[in-house]
């Protein structure tokens, strides 16, 4: 059964940069779009960024645009983030997610496999 383990995260100051990883245990993704979401209490699960199959295409919330980057490595089986300007508002719990399709999608129906998450802090 795939499993798809989030790595990274845990306290940063504003304006600082951080790193997230996804990995696939069990299986592979590589046929598949890859996503980000994060969630904080209380809130549905947002959209953050969303990368085709192929890696070629990426697609960001207005909020994160122009400060997180998403790439993946289909050889080593494993979707990045880079998160660079950080603000408290980005405080959450993100999940990786694995697309139903090969294309981008932006809405948590679109993703058919979730990772349990990593927590990302971001202190004033």
């Amino acid at each position: 059964q795939v499993q798809l383990v989030e790595s990274g995260g845990g306290l940063v100051q504003a304006g600082g940069s951080m790193s997230l990883s996804c990995s696939a245990s069990g299986g592979t993704f590589s046929g598949y779009s890859m996503g980000w979401f994060r969630q904080t209490p209380g809130n549905e699960r947002e959209f953050v960024a969303t990368i085709n199959r192929g890696g070629d295409l990426a697609l960001y919330a207005d909020s994160v645009k122009g400060r997180f980057t998403i790439s993946r490595d289909n050889a080593k089986g494993t979707v990045y983030r880079q998160m660079n300007g950080l603000k408290p508002e980005d405080t959450a719990v993100y999940h990786c997610a694995r697309g139903r399709f090969s294309r981008t999608g932006r809405r948590p129906g679109e993703y058919d496999l979730w990772g349990r998450g990593t927590q990302v802090t971001v202190s004033s």
